[in-house]
């Protein structure tokens, strides 16, 4: 597979509703996209850093200039065999993982197209359709959450999970079990606590929750493994997962009974792959995080999930609980018993709605490696 051309892509898209969670309220995405011609097929990628590098150091700036600058320039002309050789043409550079992870993933996608095979096939995956879940951010009031609960529970989502922050916590996870007792309950703080705050961290233990995700510092494995002693409920890591390497000391400490695995964070379907491998073996259950990606990260999501680890529903929900018009085609659908079907067609399963992303795109960059001049 020869990198012929790579075209990023900013596009602004509006959420249906607005997402919040202890870092903030999202109420526009600005999504960087990846187009790469290889052997005159396309593949798409998709970074999924945020506006503001407040969920990691990334953010759509850092990875524009990154993949512009540095990586996108290390792929152009160059010949692979699998996706897999992609991390090592990018280790020169440090850290980046997002903005690595779109060209990984438009590697992958593109040769899952030229092997005519499924992209979750490619990747591993074993499952023909997924459990999801479904990822409510902080409302304007309990209320507003408790009719938004109700929302997705009708709609067949497996589990839901709640941001929760400190003052949006303890009373909000009581008013859900109190209505709905019976149903898989988790909680994602994305570190707004510190170790500090055990005491009430322990409180969360009534709740009867699946996990309680990221309460403690984002880069921490310490004092998470600490605090999960004094938990009866399983702490699940994010933020703190960069890479196979940290998975397997977090497992070894003792700081955590799940993990998250976000292909964008980890740096591509290799890693993410290699994360999971590491879970597996340890028999720690993993499940697939979402970053309010369009249908293209989200499509991604979808592959990744049929792995054999992922027993746990994970936040790849619907595009319509997104997006009033998504980029792909037909839409990401979850079905009334909470599953999303995988597609037997050769790569993602999903097309691309071209003229769509054209009309969202506001940037707009093309790079093709220099044809040798022979004098």
């Amino acid at each position: 597979m020869k990198i012929e051309s790579i075209t990023l892509r900013e596009l602004h898209m509006p959420l249906v509703h607005f997402f919040e969670t202890s870092f903030g309220r999202t109420t526009e995405r600005r999504v960087l996209l990846v187009e790469m011609q290889v052997d005159g097929i396309t593949g798409w990628g998709e970074c999924v850093a945020g506006e503001h590098p407040y969920y990691s150091e990334e953010s759509i700036e850092t990875a524009w200039y990154a993949l512009h600058e540095e990586l996108g320039p290390a792929m152009l002309g160059c010949t692979l065999e699998s996706g897999r050789e992609v991390p090592a043409r990018l280790l020169r550079v440090r850290g980046h993982r997002m903005a690595k992870a779109a060209l990984e993933n438009a590697v992958w996608d593109a040769e899952s197209q030229l092997k005519r095979v499924p992209l979750w096939k490619l990747l591993g995956g074993s499952r023909n359709d997924i459990a999801c879940g479904v990822s409510l951010g902080i409302q304007d009031s309990p209320e507003q959450l408790l009719e938004k609960v109700e929302t997705e529970l009708a709609a067949g989502y497996q589990r839901i999970k709640v941001k929760c922050k400190p003052g949006w916590d303890l009373d909000i996870l009581r008013r859900i079990r109190q209505r709905w007792p019976g149903i898989l309950l988790s909680c994602d703080a994305n570190s707004a606590y510190t170790l500090k705050d055990s005491e009430h961290l322990k409180r969360f233990d009534e709740f009867n929750l699946l996990m309680i995700e990221q309460p403690l510092w984002n880069d921490d494995f310490y004092f998470h493994a600490a605090l999960q002693k004094q938990l009866k409920t399983r702490i699940c890591l994010d933020e703190a997962i960069h890479h196979a390497r940290s998975a397997q000391a977090a497992i070894e400490l003792g700081s955590c009974g799940i993990i998250n695995i976000k292909v964008g964070r980890v740096g591509g379907f290799s890693e993410a792959v290699a994360v999971h491998d590491v879970a597996l073996r340890n028999n720690i259950p993993v499940w697939c995080g979402g970053m309010l990606e369009s249908g293209i990260g989200r499509s991604h999501n979808v592959a990744l999930s049929t792995l054999p680890g992922f027993s746990l529903p994970g936040d790849v929900s619907a595009s319509a609980r997104y997006w009033k018009e998504d980029v792909i085609e037909p839409d990401v659908v979850v079905s009334q018993n909470g599953t999303i079907k995988t597609s037997n067609e050769p790569g993602r399963g999903y097309a691309v709605k071209r003229e769509l992303i054209e009309r969202l795109t506001i940037r707009k960059k093309t790079m093709q490696k220099a044809a040798a001049v022979q004098i």
